[in-house]
């Protein structure tokens, strides 16, 4: 079966988004259990930068959401040099979720955490996570961009920020490429969403050029939805 991949090109706007989210099959499914959107703030830099989740792509997710389940929230954790709550601010991700009632979510901060056994592991046999990761739905709303080790920055990238550690830089020793396949077999994203609205080129994740592309990726299948971003860019 051959999976589906939306792509919707027009203006930065929740209607762009709700489109692309009902043309790669809709969220009405999303219910029994909570729902995470997992967002990127590799950095504090705002959406027109380039380096992080665009809040009206989220904002997109949360009406669909909300509509079929209450219990959403929005989730970061820190990384090597960001903290994600004060990334939450200063990228305006906060406004929306107040709009809403959505919380967010630092990861680094969740007590409760399991450890996971990798299946087939590329590099890690185990994973710690918050339990609250492996106990919801996840989306992945990842950014367009490019990425210094991994040449790309999507859907699948985006699930290395559900690691809780703040130190992330010690995963890249152990090859980040397929850190990222070892995540993703344990923490299969529900929904990947790809802002494109505005992207990035050149040094990213952080230091690369913004590009106006307005367009919006989604779909089921991560490595399709990935597949078909990365072709947008311009890569195999």
């Amino acid at each position: 079966i051959l999976a589906k991949v939306a792509l919707v090109k027009g203006e930065r706007s929740c209607e762009t988004v709700e489109k692309v989210i009902e043309l790669a099959g809709g969220l009405r499914e999303f219910v029994g259990k909570p729902i995470l959107i997992k967002v990127n703030f590799i950095t504090t830099k705002s959406w027109n930068t380039g380096a992080t989740t665009d809040p009206i792509v989220v904002e997109g997710l949360i009406k669909c959401l909300k509509t079929v389940n209450d219990r959403v929230a929005v989730v970061e954790s820190d990384a090597t040099m960001t903290n994600a709550d004060k990334a939450y601010r200063m990228t305006g991700m906060n406004v929306v979720c107040e709009k809403y009632g959505v919380p967010f979510v630092n990861l680094r901060h969740v007590r409760e955490k399991v450890k996971v056994r990798v299946a087939e592991p590329e590099t890690l046999p185990e994973l710690t996570l918050p339990k609250m990761v492996m106990d919801s739905y996840v989306i992945s709303a990842a950014k367009l961009k490019t990425h210094v080790d991994t040449q790309v920055s999507l859907g699948l990238k985006n699930m290395f920020g559900l690691l809780p550690d703040k130190f992330k830089a010690k995963y890249h020793l152990k090859n980040i490429e397929k850190v990222v396949v070892d995540i993703n077999i344990v923490v299969k994203p529900s929904f990947t969403i790809i802002d494109g609205f505005v992207g990035m080129e050149g040094e990213g994740p952080v230091n690369g050029d913004p590009v106006r592309m307005n367009v919006v990726i989604a779909g089921r299948d991560p490595v399709a939805t990935d597949s078909v971003a990365a072709q947008v860019m311009g890569f195999d």
